[in-house]
């Protein structure tokens, strides 16, 4: 078997609406499909899935893991036991639920049904089946074409689209049902209940009123925009225009009038109205050309091809109206690249792939016109499948958020309780016996151990009602719109611009700006996300000889290629490139001497691919979906072997100035895990099988004897790895044409079965594929982007520890280690895991692991003196205080380990060793893992380390691992958009990512927690004034403040100061955020937010609300005005706290601002003003029941001292503590702050003066770009069965190598360092 197993991800994407059939070989798919149990069948199913009586609910990621890797181990056990590949297959189907279950615990049967078990069915399962609201499983889809009556009895889903969610009836109760699931809402809702009830409540219900009335006004108008959008949006496309052939006539139609069966015609420049089977175009041989931006945000053109048979249709709309084929085919799925399906027409069966179908949402392109059959319609179509709901992520202080949330209702319930066995102890000893002054209620029973009780219950929910403020309604609005705000300043950051794509960074989500600066662990793709994903033809192997070094001629040695070194010359070639570079002139002579070994790999070159030609104002262009597919043809063209043309059955080149037709046989697919393609050709009644794929691949299907080749091709191709080139290996096989006649009809029966088609298509293809004979091997160059090396290291200084998951072979992976910082030449050691079974990878990691021990407990750490101060500072860890960004200390470890060692690393047994060594490296690369072992290592690091992740690439490969991480970033490249729609944040360049989480990311949660202790603050500040008047009111929930003030104090007085924090707050500017990476550590601890700095805040507030109450009661206890009247009512004792409070919170804004805008200045000082106004606007205009309390205190001397004497006890003591913290105790953000007031002093002096300088006498460092790359393979896979139609590539992936790292890593390269830190300490 195999060794190169890998997990595919195929059939992965989970519908929820729809439950997935897995095919078995024992024939009991209906039944399964059907929710039953088949006998001797165990269904195996996820830990969180849900049996609704008839399917299961989608699978988790974590199942379909180990469902593979259990698969793969009965794989091998059956291999080695078993001859019959066929008896193996069949052995791993009926074997793995049994493993699996003893494997995992997820494993887990369906409940029994009761119908079984003899039991009547529940009242809620009659009316079920009463209504029949559930619909039957579909298992296969029938389509008779131009039959409506036949195609209705299946009720098919309708062409109508609904992605809105509201309509104009149900928006305010469904809307206002979404907004009470949120406990926060519910809870308002409950008080304003409880206020209505007059024997409660001492407050208007106006108080709860505004504020909940207000947060669910804004939410609802949000609501109702996006929604609207969405309503547009579905108009817009359900009322697209489309011509329907009806009755053999065409027809203009609405596209919700469309129906499965129908058959429609499009035009150039078109949307697809719905997923069809394509009939007849307008271009020769059937072909068409579509864009399919909307299904994976790819502009480039794909081909695809009709049957022959209905070819010859035309546009004959009496003939197409009159076709009667039958069409057999899966039922629907969001599978964008599968398709399995026959069609049944004039006695023949023919067979459909994915090559035959346009999907809804495709555009036509250079093509005139064509027909096709509707195959699935509505909701039912591809697209709309893959438009489900993406996960909802929440930032871990959302999390704290309802902790503490939670914390403080029972802390609100706690000063409930309190006052009510006060007001009950009250009314027992001392409130019965005032009962005249103080008359109870009539509803109070008035004997004296009853009254008191009912008086305190009551009491109870009159307090829950005056202290509610305590939890803040208007937080989550005030949060949602501070990350709104943050987002659209990631988007105008010019910074993040790269005018060669004309792309800004994006963000495409508004809930996780503050999780970019508490990023752990970043798990980066490789080609296209570090690497350019340019590729240009760099060397290559042929028949044992290596071409595209430059030797000295005197000395033997290699030259290194710069900008200076002259390229041979190809211009004597009408279709050379002028852009394409080679610089080895002996591959050149090679081919004009007539070398037949040069002339055959190029020739191969030229012919085994799925490029699509095409002019272009007289000029040949290749549509290559993949980049190094494309450089592989164009380097076949600039050699003189020019893939001109291709037909249905042919592919045509010119061979050295000379045509050559090639009739086109067959073209065998790839896929992950074949891993090569080939094309079967035929000319001049020769028929030959051309195969190219990764190295370990073809050398196990080489014939016998080619030792001495083989040996000198595997040297080039671990040098060209060592280069950092991404490497292929070529190879063909003549065929005897009795034996491909034979193959072919074998190759058909598989073709066109609608069982195991794949597995009996590989098993004819390993058939085929064999005893090949070895041409050489190309290496392709794809350098690193700009910045990468600086971004890397300064990320690790931060303290953000980087895996690199690609698909390379191990040599490579460990050189752009090397080229990109990963990997350094101080580290103790570089650990390479390469078993292939698992005790073998068991025995490695504890190896390392007991190393790693060992050097652990035996490393003394660092120091260093600076050279300012002389004090003394540790480089061991991150995040040390002092005015450095140097990096972390020498030393430290590595980790590299391969994608087979990786299946049995993440076994649950063995996760945990794992995962505990690589933690302990300071870079991780995983090379020859698949897109869903990405997802996988992601996961694991989630579950165990309770880190915040993130996930950055730029391919459709990347995807599950960007859903799979707390924040995805993806990188708008040359893979297409797939990953850039998936995720949460897009940028154009991986050294952006510098950026947005040093400086945005680091911003954004500075901000939100300054925020968050602020709010807090200010609200315990507010709130525990009550309780304090309680001890003078007899605990009866009378309210010290006005009730208008309660209403607007969150909502008006103290929001916008708070607001202006939130967004435009910063302790240092964006040049020293990069220059100084260390300040991005608080966030990695979670230092600025936490259970302990919301206690601080609280007890804050806590505080400030005891000296707010008390100064201006003792003051106000006997105070007199000038006329010798008392002052000492509650109106006028409310108005003075209720004042003093807002000034004393917005002093302490003024103290917790660093960074001052014209915004804060507005709101901070405007708030002032602004409350001042609505007190008078409210008492004299309105009539406020507190008229005068206020105008006539602040007309005494009295009110003025007061205010001054607690604001000057409840500052001074902050400003103390704040300086000492400052001044004896700086973290490294005040030191780099006080640098950085201090530089700006020092450049306005500058100024001033008119000085001229001198040029720094800095030390500087020349920016070395890296010449390595990465040597992963692409390619397509299951992409054209007829060689027309272009797919999404996959991976392919070169050999497996063991070895250690330092014997890999090429003498000439220059190891990239990090541009040189200041040292300067404060």
């Amino acid at each position: 078997m195999d060794n190169d197993f890998e997990l595919e991800i195929v059939d992965l994407e989970d519908n929820p609406k729809r439950s997935r059939v897995r095919r078995r070989s024992n024939g009991h798919v209906g039944n399964a499909a059907e929710g039953k149990k088949p006998d001797g069948v165990k269904i195996e199913r996820g830990e969180n899935e849900r049996w609704d009586g008839t399917r299961w609910d989608h699978f988790e990621l974590r199942e379909r893991s180990v469902e593979g890797w259990a698969a793969h181990v009965v794989g091998i056990a059956a291999a080695q036991s078993t001859p019959n590949p066929k008896a193996v297959k069949s052995s791993v189907l009926t074997s793995k639920p049994t493993l699996v279950q003893g494997f995992n615990d997820f494993v887990k049967e369906p409940p029994p049904s009761n119908k079984a078990a003899g039991r009547p069915s529940s009242i809620y399962q009659n009316l079920i089946n009463l209504f029949n609201f559930s619909k039957e499983l579909e298992t296969e889809r029938r389509i008779i074409a131009n039959d409506p009556e036949h195609n209705a009895q299946y009720n098919y889903a309708k062409n109508y689209i609904k992605t809105s969610k509201y309509t104009f009836f149900n928006f305010v109760p469904y809307n206002l049902f979404e907004q009470f699931q949120r406990l926060a809402n519910f809870y308002f809702l409950c008080l304003l209940v409880l206020q209505l009830i007059p024997v409660i409540s001492s407050l208007t219900p106006v108080t709860t009123a505004v504020p909940l009335i207000g947060v669910l006004m804004v939410t609802a108008i949000k609501d109702a925009y996006d929604d609207y959008q969405r309503h547009r949006s579905d108009n817009q496309v359900n009322r697209r225009k489309s011509l329907v052939l009806r009755n053999g006539q065409l027809k203009e139609e609405i596209w919700s009038k469309v129906e499965v069966g129908d058959v429609i015609r499009m035009e150039n420049n078109q949307f697809v109205a719905a997923d069809i089977l394509l009939l007849s175009t307008s271009e020769p041989n059937g072909l068409c050309y579509i864009e399919t931006s909307e299904l994976d945000g790819e502009t480039n053109l794909k081909c695809k091809q009709c049957l022959p048979e209905t070819e010859s249709l035309g546009q004959d709309d009496a003939r197409i109206g009159a076709f009667r084929g039958e069409i057999r085919c899966e039922p629907p799925n969001n599978q964008l690249n599968k398709f399995e399906g026959v069609l049944n027409w004039e006695g023949k069966q023919h067979s459909l792939d994915n090559d035959k179908i346009l999907l809804r949402g495709c555009i036509l392109r250079n093509t005139d016109w064509c027909y096709g059959v509707v195959i699935f319609a509505g909701k039912d179509t591809k697209l709309m499948m893959n438009s489900g709901k993406t996960k909802f992520k929440r930032t871990s202080i959302d999390r704290l958020l309802n902790f503490i949330i939670l914390g403080i209702v029972f802390f609100l319930l706690s000063m409930c309780l309190f006052c009510t066995v006060a007001c009950g102890i009250w009314e027992s000893l001392t409130g019965q016996y005032f009962r005249v002054f103080l008359p109870w209620d009539s509803l109070i029973p008035p004997d004296p151990p009853g009254g008191p009780a009912v008086i305190a219950l009551l009491v109870f929910f009159s307090y829950a009602i005056v202290l509610n403020t305590v939890v803040p309604i208007s937080l989550y609005v005030s949060v949602e719109v501070i990350r709104l705000c943050q987002s659209f300043l990631i988007n105008w950051d010019d910074a993040m611009y790269h005018p060669p794509t004309r792309n800004h960074a994006k963000a495409r989500t508004t809930t996780l700006n503050e999780e970019l600066g508490q990023i752990e662990y970043i798990f980066s793709d490789k080609t296209g996300t570090l690497t350019q994903n340019i590729m240009s033809f760099n060397k290559c192997s042929i028949a044992g000889r290596s071409y595209g070094d430059i030797i000295d001629p005197r000395t033997g040695e290699f030259l290194e290629i710069s900008e200076y070194t002259r390229p041979v010359d190809l211009s004597r070639n009408p279709y050379h490139e002028s852009n394409f570079k080679f610089y080895d002139q002996s591959l050149v002579d090679a081919l004009d001497g007539g070398d037949p070994d040069c002339e055959a790999f190029f020739r191969l070159l030229s012919l085994c691919h799925t490029v699509m030609p095409e002019e272009s104002r007289g000029k040949l262009e290749y549509q290559a979906q993949s980049p190094d597919e494309g450089a592989l043809v164009s380097a076949a063209r600039n050699f003189g072997f020019v893939f001109k043309s291709r037909t249905p059955n042919s592919i045509t080149i010119f061979a050295k100035g000379v045509q050559e037709v090639y009739e086109l046989l067959c073209i065998l697919d790839f896929n992950n895990v074949r891993k090569r393609m080939s094309v079967i050709l035929k000319r001049d009644g020769k028929i030959r099988l051309f195969c190219k794929g990764a190295d370990s691949i073809i050398y196990e299907r080489l014939k016998e004897g080619q030792d001495s080749l083989k040996y000198h091709t595997q040297e080039h191709l671990d040098r060209f790895a060592g280069d950092g080139l991404r490497t292929l290996c070529l190879a063909y096989k003549d065929l005897d044409e009795e034996y491909f006649l034979d193959w072919k009809g074998r190759h058909h029966e598989a073709a066109v079965s609608l069982e195991r088609r794949e597995e009996k298509l590989d098993e004819i293809y390993e058939e085929i594929e064999k005893n090949l004979i070895l041409l050489g091997a190309t290496a392709i160059e794809d350098k690193l982007q700009d910045g990468v090396p600086q971004t890397i290291a300064n990320l690790a200084v931060a303290g953000i520890k980087i895996w690199v998951l690609t698909g390379d072979k191990q040599e490579t992976a460990i050189n752009i280690g090397y080229s990109c910082q990963l990997l350094t030449d101080d580290m103790l050691e570089v650990f390479i895991i390469d078993a292939h079974n698992a005790s073998d990878v068991e025995d490695q990691l504890r190896k390392y692991r007991e190393e790693i021990r060992n050097v652990t407990a035996t490393k003394q750490p660092q120091t260093n003196l600076s050279v300012v101060t002389f004090s003394v500072y540790s480089d061991e860890g991150v995040g040390q205080d002092n005015l450095s960004d140097a990096g972390e200390s020498n030393g430290g470890f590595a980790l590299v380990i391969n994608g087979h060692s990786l299946v049995w690393a993440l076994n649950p047994k063995l996760e945990l060793l794992f995962l505990e060594v690589a933690s302990q490296c300071r870079s991780v690369i995983c090379c020859r893992v698949t897109p869903l072992q990405k997802a996988m290592v992601v996961d694991l690091v989630k579950r165990y380390k309770k880190a915040v992740t993130l996930a950055v690439g730029d391919g459709a490969n990347d995807v599950s691992m960007i859903k799979t991480a707390h924040i995805g970033v993806g990188i708008s490249g040359q893979e297409g958009l797939q990953a850039v729609l998936a995720s949460d944040y897009s940028v154009a360049q991986f050294r952006f990512l510098e950026r947005l989480l040093l400086v945005h990311g680091r911003w954004s949660y500075y901000r939100m927690c300054k925020f968050l202790r602020y709010f807090f603050y200010k609200n315990f500040a507010f709130t525990l004034c009550h309780f304090w008047f309680a001890f003078f009111v007899a605990f009866s929930a009378q309210t010290l403040f006005d009730p208008m003030f309660i209403s607007v104090y969150n909502l008006f007085y103290t929001s916008m100061p708070v607001l202006a924090l939130g967004i435009f707050e910063q302790d240092v500017n964006a040049k020293n955020s990069i220059k100084f990476p260390r300040l991005y550590t608080p966030g990695l601890l979670n230092a600025l937010f936490n259970k302990r700095e919301f206690f601080r805040s609280a007890l804050h507030g806590f505080l400030t609300s005891c000296v707010l109450f008390f100064i201006p009661f003792g003051a106000y206890y006997n105070g007199m005005d000038q006329e010798g009247r008392s002052m000492a009512d509650q109106q006028t004792f409310g108005s003075v706290v209720a004042t003093i409070l807002v000034i004393v919170v917005t002093m302490q804004m003024c103290l917790d601002t660093s960074y001052w805008t014209l915004f804060n200045h507005i709101t901070i000082w405007g708030s002032l003003i602004f409350y001042l106004l609505l007190q008078y606007f409210y008492n004299f205009v309105i009539g406020g029941e507190y008229v005068g309390a206020l105008s006539k205190a602040m007309g005494e001397p009295l009110f003025y001292f007061t205010t001054l004497l607690t604001i000057v006890v409840l500052m001074l003591p902050v400003m103390a503590w704040r300086f000492y913290w400052v001044d004896v105790r700086p973290n490294l953000s005040d030191k780099v702050r006080f640098k950085q007031r201090h530089d700006a002093k020092m450049a306005s002096k500058r100024s001033e003066h008119d000085m001229l300088r001198t040029p720094s006498a800095r030390r500087s460092r020349r920016s070395v770009r890296s010449g390595y790359a990465f040597a992963h393979q692409e390619g397509f896979g299951r992409l054209i069965t007829s060689g027309k139609i272009m797919r999404p590539r996959n991976m392919k992936q070169g050999p497996m190598s063991n070895g250690r790292a330092t014997n890999l890593r090429p003498d000439n390269k220059i190891s990239l360092v990090a541009p040189a830190p200041s040292t300067v300490e404060v």
